[in-house]
């Protein structure tokens, strides 16, 4: 198992600005592809952004692209998915996760997870 932990979700408005980060506490983050995912009330889990171990490849989906950008911190064991222009169903819960498949156009399946972070956007 390898602990991720996610922080940064709260209550926002539409149109607003929030930065979610993905943390562990074990393990080196830049020895690891990593996506983040979100799952809305009712809905299934989706994959919307990920980057590779050389962050020379990052994925968003359509749903987000322009609008998130995920970055890996150069001083700390982080990657960060900066989320603008919020909208009210960008509402989900937030989860990171670590060693995928991330590819330009794809984003697969991964095999460690965090407990997710909540985010909501309303007015």
């Amino acid at each position: 198992q390898m602990p991720l932990a996610e922080s940064g979700g709260g209550f926002v408005q539409p149109g607003d600005s929030l930065t979610l980060s993905c943390t562990a506490s074990d393990y080196t983050l830049r020895d690891f592809v990593i996506g983040w995912f979100r799952q809305a009330p009712g809905k299934e889990r989706e994959g919307i952004s990920c980057i590779s171990l050389d962050d020379r490849i990052v994925y968003y989906s359509e749903a987000v692209q322009g609008r998130f950008a995920i970055s890996r911190s150069s001083t700390s064991n982080t990657v960060y998915l900066q989320m603008g222009s919020l909208k009210p169903e960008d509402t989900a819960v937030y989860y990171c996760a670590a060693r995928g498949l991330c590819l330009s156009d794809e984003i697969g399946e991964y095999d460690f997870w965090g407990v997710g972070t909540r985010v909501t956007v309303s007015s």
